[in-house]
C-alpha cells in the first residue's frame, strides 16, 4: 500500500506540471492582451525598471492546475483505487478541516487577487492598503483556526516536547503563523523565480512530512508539481510573475498542510528563506527609525540586498534553493 501512496502522489505531482506549464502557455497571451503588466515601484532596484509590463497574477496559472488535478485524483482514488482520500476510518472533522485547508489557501489567493487587480486594472501600484489586506487575512485565518478548533484538531507538535492540545489558544496561534507565513511568502516574490523555486522545495519537504496523511499528501504533490509547472515560465528571465495571487496563496498552502499534519512549528526551518525575508525588513524599518535614516541593509527584503552587492539573480534563488534544503533537513531531524 506504500508504494501505491508514493506512486499516485508521484503521478499527482506530474500531471499538476504538465498542466500548470501548458496553462502557462495557454494564459500568458492572455494575460498580455489584457495588459495586466506588472507595475515596478520606483524604491526597488533601478534595473527592474526593465521588468515592466511582464504580465502579473500568473499564480491564477498553478492554482488552476491544483484544482483541477487534486479533484481529477481524488475522484479516481475514491472510484478506481484501495487508497481513498475518505475512508470509512475518516471522520466527519478529519474530512472538515482538510478542504477547510483548502479552502483557506484559496481564500488567500482570491485576497491576492484582489490585490492585483487594484494594481494593473485601477492603476494603483500598492494594490490593496495595508489595513484592508491584513484584517481580510485575520478574518480568513481566524474562520479556518476557530473551525479546526471546533472539530477537536488542536493538537500541535512540539520537537523535543511531544503533541501539545492547545485548546481554545489554538485559534490565536493559528491566526498569528498563518498571518505571518503567508506575507513572509509575499515579500519573497520579488526576484524571478525566488519564491516559486524555494516553495517547491518547502513543498517536497511537507510532502515527507504527510506520512499517512493521504489527503494532504496528494494536496502537497499537486502544489509542488504545479508550482514546478510555473517556474517554466517564471525562471529569469521571467515571462509571468504570480503576483499577490500566487505569494499569497502559497502561504495558506503551506499553514494548511502543516496545521492539518499537526507540524506548524516546523514551518520555522522548512520557511527559513521566508522568515529571513521578513526579518530583514523588520529589522530595516527598525534601524531606520532608531537611527533617524540608516540603513542596516542596502535595501530590504533581503534579495534586494544581495542584488545590490552584485549577486544575479539565479545567484540569489540558488543559495536560498540550498538555504530551503537545510532548513527542511533541520525539520526533519526535528521529529
Amino acid at each position: 500500500m506504500g508504494i501505491l501512496v508514493s506512486t499516485v502522489w508521484v503521478v499527482t505531482a506530474l500531471l499538476a506540471f504538465v498542466l500548470s506549464e501548458r496553462l502557462g502557455k495557454v494564459f500568458i497571451p492572455i494575460l498580455h492582451r489584457l495588459k495586466f503588466g506588472q507595475t515596478i515601484r520606483d524604491e526597488g532596484p533601478a534595473w527592474h525598471k526593465s521588468k515592466q509590463g511582464t504580465p502579473t497574477m500568473g499564480g491564477v496559472i498553478f492554482i488552476g492546475a491544483i484544482l483541477i488535478v487534486v479533484l481529477f485524483v481524488m475522484l479516481v482514488c475514491q472510484l478506481f483505487l484501495p487508497v481513498k482520500i475518505v475512508t470509512d476510518a475518516d471522520t466527519v472533522a478529519t474530512i472538515t478541516r482538510l478542504f477547510a485547508g483548502i479552502v483557506m489557501a484559496i481564500g488567500f489567493g482570491v485576497i491576492g487577487f484582489l490585490d492585483d487587480y487594484i494594481k494593473v486594472v485601477k492603476k494603483r501600484n500598492l494594490g490593496l492598503t495595508s489595513r484592508q489586506k491584513l484584517l481580510m487575512q485575520i478574518v480568513l485565518s481566524g474562520g479556518y483556526a476557530l473551525l479546526v478548533y471546533l472539530t477537536g484538531g488542536t493538537q500541535i507538535h512540539i520537537p523535543f516536547y511531544g503533541v501539545w492540545t492547545a485548546g481554545f489558544w489554538f485559534v490565536p496561534i493559528a491566526v498569528f503563523i498563518i498571518v505571518a507565513m503567508t506575507n513572509a511568502t509575499n515579500l519573497t516574490d520579488g526576484v524571478d523565480g525566488l519564491c516559486a523555486s524555494v516553495s517547491v522545495i518547502v513543498c517536497l519537504f511537507l510532502l515527507v512530512l504527510c506520512g499517512h496523511s493521504f489527503g494532504y499528501g496528494v494536496f502537497t504533490a499537486a502544489v509542488a508539481g504545479a508550482i514546478a509547472g510555473f517556474l517554466v515560465w517564471n525562471f529569469h528571465p521571467a515571462r509571468v510573475f504570480m503576483g499577490d495571487t500566487g505569494s499569497l496563496f502559497i502561504g495558506g498552502v503551506l499553514c494548511a498542510v502543516a496545521f492539518g499534519i499537526g507540524r506548524p512549528l516546523l514551518l520555522l526551518p522548512m520557511g527559513i528563506v521566508y522568515f529571513l525575508e521578513t526579518v530583514s525588513v523588520m529589522l530595516q524599518v527598525s534601524y531606520f527609525k532608531l537611527t533617524h535614516g540608516k540603513r542596516l541593509f542596502k535595501m530590504s527584503p533581503l534579495h534586494h540586498h544581495f542584488e545590490l552587492c552584485g549577486w544575479s539573480e539565479n545567484k540569489i534563488v540558488a543559495v536560498a534553493c540550498l538555504a530551503a534544503g537545510i532548513g527542511g533537513t533541520v525539520a526533519l531531524l526535528l521529529l
